[in-house]
């Protein structure tokens, strides 16, 4: 089995030691993404717009993989505030609304306190059955 390590250039992947996503035997897992942009480090104080830009890094591993948000699967969505949810159903529902993923939302504590979701997603590369 060949295994294809894709980076988003994230200082947080060299640091913690991980990548953004893993290519394996037809699958992408696409690790915890938050709402930074991790070019300038920067990072919306709005839990919408966090996830805004969750999708934009994890759909950019996907691409890099062969695969799009259409091809998910499966999604966990990590708050550490339950009540910031319903504020990113909008943005669930327009970048996964066609693909319908399992889903799960979890509260837990996140890394940095400015983070209000981490979104972690596994996809199937088209084709593989």
């Amino acid at each position: 089995m060949s295994v294809r390590r894709i980076s988003s250039g994230s200082r947080f992947e060299a640091e913690i030691g991980y990548s953004r996503a893993v290519v394996a035997d037809g699958w992408v897992f696409v690790a915890g993404t938050t709402g930074f942009d991790y070019t300038t480090m920067e990072i919306a104080d709005d839990p919408a717009a966090q996830a805004e830009r969750a999708f934009d890094t994890i759909a950019a591993a996907l691409a890099e993989a062969g695969a799009s948000l259409g091809d998910v699967v499966q999604v966990r969505y990590i708050l550490p505030d339950a009540d910031d949810w319903p504020a990113c159903w909008p943005v669930t529902r327009a970048r996964l609304g066609t693909a319908r993923p399992a889903a799960t939302m979890i509260v837990a504590g996140l890394q940095d306190p400015r983070m209000k979701i981490e979104i972690e997603a596994t996809a199937r590369l088209p084709g593989r059955t």
